[in-house]
């Protein structure tokens, strides 16, 4: 009987136990749940804190991505959504940067309620589905293009603006390109600026003398990729008719006169030369051998359309190549890029007549922008020889100009009220026909628009300094590797080995 008492209550003492270890199990995953479920809600509340009372601290030493105070106070100023789309393929160089720095921007749009930005980044060989969707949406015809939106208006920026770089050629390596500018900070920032504005400008193409038309798809003649470039960099497109209008339009942010293959009567030059001197803004690009009834209101303002051919580097023999500018606004963004230019025609600056000419605060100050080198090129007077040859005493020595800016008014006067005259004059209106812009050089294009934005004062909305890429070298010689090598491999694993040794040992022995 006390051997069957002890069992039971060994027994009962067994039930016991098991019943404390299941109850400190269930205890246990109570414990454990409760735990889980307060870990979730504190790091809900964190997020929550974290979204309503927002803070970033940037601890690179670098600041690459940190945004300027200029581009935060702007963000800061706007009281509307701004929509960017990224079609960056993945294998583009500068994917990573420019999705870094959108992120930026995004962080630093949250924190201001009123703003909202959306930050969409979509690589078009791989999300198929989005990119056919935003490429409807926002008009995108090719790969590596931001789209900046607000209201409707757009601002499209290629990925191969955002850097600037330096070229050195050499027979060991070839040509080598390193990276010197980030310029993405200043461009975003500027689309930004450009899209919130609600007054478009206003670019008039001047009708009824043979010019190019904005609407006509000839692949020679036509102008209509031209006019959505325009459309596309946030400017509106309307013609002109002077006998119609009776004057140039009050709206004009600047004057178009494409390829005119008729005379320009008088009395409509004087139409424009009014224009002009109530702070017009004119672009004339005009072909060889044609006079464009221009030439006199042109002189006024120093310039001169000359009789030449400008001739020099060429790739095929029928184009003028040009890789080097002139120090001017426009020409900043064209470092390294080339324009091919169809049988230029002569853009020549005029001297001033006199002393007190050239003294004057009022003159119009011309600056060349385009022009064929000093010894490959030179402007010919015989538009009938070919293959051309220079000819001495008859043809004019290089640099010839083919394009210049020209700018007359206050400038940098204490009277900012009134803007200053400017123009554009480019002898060859081929340049940016609808077959040049498809199948020639990217700076045609690029050309173009930085003397069109220039013209209208759009072409540094944002004077935002560029990020310069921090490139880390190690110069060292034999001995300073053989130290580096001995203190970072052979000490450290020296050590471990050592300690290894020393607890395989002790617990053998």
């Amino acid at each position: 009987m006390e051997d069957g008492s002890t069992l039971i209550e060994e027994a009962r003492g067994a039930a016991r136990s098991i019943r404390r270890q299941r109850g400190r199990r269930i205890a246990g995953g109570a414990h454990a749940l409760v735990a889980i479920s307060l870990a979730g809600i504190l790091a809900v509340m964190v997020n929550v804190l974290a979204r309503r009372y927002y803070m970033r601290w940037d601890l690179s030493w670098r600041g690459y991505y940190r945004l300027s105070a200029k581009t935060v106070s702007l963000l800061e100023s706007l009281d509307t959504k701004v929509t960017v789309a990224a079609f960056i393929q993945r294998s583009h160089p500068l994917r990573e940067d420019i999705v870094n720095l959108l992120q930026e921007y995004e962080y630093a749009a949250d924190a201001i309620p009123a703003l909202g930005m959306t930050v969409r980044v979509v690589d078009p060989d791989r999300e198929l589905a989005w990119t056919r969707e935003l490429a409807v949406q926002y008009d995108v015809r090719e790969p590596n293009v931001i789209v900046v939106e607000c209201e409707g208006r757009r601002k499209y920026v290629e990925a191969a603006e955002l850097m600037d770089y330096d070229y050195n050629v050499s027979l060991e390596r070839g040509v080598e390109k390193k990276p010197k500018a980030f310029k993405a900070e200043q461009i975003f920032s500027s689309a930004i600026q450009s899209v919130t504005q609600s007054a478009r400008p206003a670019v008039y193409f001047l009708t009824g003398h043979g010019e190019r038309a904005v609407d006509d798809y000839g692949r020679m003649s036509g102008y209509s990729s031209l006019a959505y470039l325009i459309g596309r960099d946030n400017m509106r497109v309307e013609t002109l008719s002077l006998p119609a209008a009776g004057r140039v339009p009050a709206d004009c942010s600047a004057l178009v006169i494409a390829g005119p293959d008729r005379r320009i009567a008088r009395a409509e030059a004087d139409l424009i030369a009014d224009y002009l001197d109530r702070s017009g803004r004119l672009f004339l690009l005009a072909d060889p051998a044609l006079t464009t009834g221009l030439e006199e209101l042109l002189e006024r303002w120093g310039v001169a359309l000359g009789p030449h051919v400008v001739v020099g580097q060429t790739l095929t023999g029928r184009e003028l190549v040009v890789t080097a500018y002139g120090d001017h606004p426009i020409t900043r963004r064209l470092k390294s890029v080339m324009t091919m230019f169809y049988m230029p025609r002569s853009i020549l600056p005029l001297a001033p007549d006199t002393d007190a000419a050239k003294r004057s605060a009022d003159r119009p100050h011309v600056t060349a922008l385009a022009a064929c080198e000093r010894d490959r090129g030179w402007g010919e007077a015989d538009l009938a020889q070919s293959p051309p040859r220079f000819d001495e005493g008859a043809d004019l020595p290089g640099p010839v100009p083919v394009a210049v800016a020209v700018e007359r008014g206050p400038g940098t006067s204490i009277d900012v009220q009134i803007k200053p005259t400017r123009m554009v004059i480019v002898g060859d209106s081929d340049f940016v026909s609808n077959g040049a812009l498809s199948s020639a050089a990217g700076g045609n294009s690029d050309l173009f628009l930085c003397a069109l934005n220039w013209l209208v004062e759009r072409e540094e909305l944002m004077a935002v300094a560029p990020k310069t890429p921090a490139v880390l070298r190690l110069d060292m010689d034999r001995d300073r590797m053989r130290d580096t090598f001995l203190l970072i491999v052979a000490v450290p694993g020296a050590v471990a080995a050592l300690i290894g040794a020393a607890v395989w040992r002790r617990r053998r022995y």
